[in-house]
């Protein structure tokens, strides 16, 4: 047997007799077929952001609603991405794959033919089920499948679909809405799913861990609260107000599980649902906090473009979404070159120059932003932004993959996926609030002159500004003019913390980042320079023909 592949066998997905590994064009098949299925799930996290005024028409719905549509999804795909990771460990890999595509596909499904708001919520709601029985697996395959010389190109290309997919789905729902109606929305993820279902009933290999130890219910139980706690904070702390009764709420009851949660596990020890003491080991904590800083800044950051290009600059929500697209495609081709770096430089060396990119587009981008400069004062930082998340990206999915054994890649992919959402949640809410208030506060100096009523309506964003600019007769100039000028003050102060945020993650990738290369297996020998011993090996893998 191969001792550098990750599974004990994986077994040859047409069942032939005698072939343990996939030869090179069946990996490429499971490679494309685990990406497809990964953008039918990233493509729905934000495509219906785009949708946002035709579903408050089609179902007469208030704003919260709306918001409530869109964010049920990402909440339930985040609540149960470690409990459905474990079982799909347990149960088999592909087994569960398909069932998440099958929840996936008609949840989709019912969601456009959705009549009313209430039967969109619970469509939404079991297409995140879906989701987080999807997106673990996808990694998890590629980790239990590809032999470890592989293995980092591989999760490269993982990596690129899931930073990148986002604006590629966001620009394909955006045409679909401009062409067609909202409803069409829903034929991309439903095509996605299909194809992937043909693709892994034909390619995909069957692996399981053989574990002699019972399911820590306990474990996925709390750490469901706690993701729905801590998550719901984020979502709504803006909208309801970070001190109203139902955020503090949310925050304490997800704290207290959260903290649960970590003592429980830590009882479990070698049994628990996630081993959080190898939180101690660089590998693991350097890569999660990597990854958790880094999808938090670039949603952040997408937050702050997307009214930049519609509200400051006149663009159409299609043309936005294009506008961000030479980002994405740097983000994904860097993610594509990531691993080639990282066996050169080392992947705490790759890391490192990745942040230290991204944190220089950031300061670019708060430098050079301005009214009159247009598209062109913020492309040059968006290109270094792009390249550098990219390369910040995939040794940082690596190092989380490698720290945790093989039977348990689908909880290791897991928690990359959590911390991701954690890190854009967080992202969002943060830098989203920095922007309102540096707004609010340079607003107020620029409407001298303007009517109460307006000059109200204007403090509120850049778009209710605009909106009511021409009901304002000789004033609208007046009022255009300081809504934008006051989004760019914003802006520089939501971008300056970002560099702030990035340049703390760097001295500390510095300090703390893996030293070793990330492609190596957790259940195969390796020189380990942590002082700390490693936790007991358990029962390997067994696969299914």
């Amino acid at each position: 047997m191969n001792t550098n592949q990750p599974d004990q066998a994986t077994a040859d997905p047409s069942g032939s007799p005698g072939e343990s590994v996939p030869d090179a064009r069946r990996r490429r098949m499971i490679l494309i077929t685990v990406c497809i299925a990964l953008m039918a799930v990233i493509a729905s996290v934000s495509g219906l952001n785009v949708a946002q005024p035709d579903l408050a028409v089609a179902f007469g719905a208030s704003q919260r609603t709306i918001l409530w549509i869109i964010n049920i999804y990402t909440l339930g795909l985040a609540a149960l991405l470690l409990p459905l990771g474990a079982i799909g460990d347990r149960l088999g890999r592909k087994p569960m794959l398909l069932a998440g595509l099958t929840v996936f596909g008609v949840a989709s499904a019912a969601a456009g033919l959705a009549p009313s708001a209430e039967v969109m919520l619970a469509a939404r709601l079991f297409s995140g089920v879906g989701a987080a029985m999807i997106m673990p697996i996808t990694l998890a395959v590629i980790t239990s499948t590809f032999p470890a010389e592989e293995r980092g190109r591989a999760i490269g290309v993982w990596t690129g679909v899931a930073g990148g997919g986002g604006v590629l789905g966001m620009f394909l729902s955006a045409a679909l809405v401009d062409v067609a109606s909202w409803r069409w929305l829903f034929v991309l993820p439903v095509a996605l799913v299909v194809v992937a279902l043909v693709l892994a009933l034909r390619s995909v290999p069957d692996s399981r861990a053989a574990s002699g130890h019972s399911f820590d219910t306990v474990g996925a139980l709390t750490s469901v609260v706690a993701v729905v706690g801590l998550i719901f904070v984020l979502q709504e702390g803006p909208e309801r107000g970070w001190t109203t009764p139902v955020t503090l709420l949310g925050l304490v009851v997800g704290v207290v599980a959260a903290i649960g949660f970590v003592v429980w596990e830590l009882r479990r020890g070698e049994t628990a649902l996630l081993d959080v003491r190898l939180f101690g080991r660089r590998t693991l904590a350097g890569g999660s906090i990597t990854l958790l800083v880094v999808f938090g800044v670039q949603a952040g950051i997408f937050v702050v473009l997307f009214p930049f290009l519609q509200a400051v600059l006149g663009l159409s929500g299609l043309v936005s979404t294009l506008a961000l697209m030479p980002m994405a495609v740097l983000m994904m081709a860097a993610s594509g070159l990531a691993p080639r770096l990282a066996a050169r430089v080392g992947p705490r060396a790759t890391m490192a120059t990745g942040i230290f990119l991204a944190g220089a587009g950031s300061a670019l981008m708060a430098v050079l932003v301005s009214v009159d400069g247009g598209y062109l004062s913020v492309l040059p930082g968006m290109l270094l932004m792009g390249i550098g998340m990219g390369l910040s990206m995939t040794p940082s999915t690596e190092a989380i993959t490698s720290a945790l054994p093989q039977e348990h890649q689908g909880v290791a992919s897991a928690l990359n996926d959590v911390t991701r959402e954690f890190g854009t949640a967080l992202g969002v809410a943060l830098l989203g609030a920095l922007l309102s208030s540096g707004y609010r506060d340079a607003i107020d100096s620029r409407l001298a002159g303007v009517p109460q009523g307006p000059a109200d309506t204007a403090r509120e964003g850049v778009a209710n500004a605009l909106d009511v600019a021409n009901r304002t007769g000789p004033h609208a100039q007046t009022l255009i003019h300081a809504a934008r000028e006051s989004f760019v003050d914003g802006w520089q102060q939501a971008m300056w913390a970002g560099v702030a945020v990035m340049a703390a993650l760097f001295l500390y990738v510095l300090a703390r980042g893996p030293q070793s290369p990330t492609h190596t297996p957790a259940n195969e020998p390796k020189p380990e320079p942590e002082p700390e011993p490693r936790p007991e090996p358990e029962p390997a893998d067994t696969t299914t023909r």
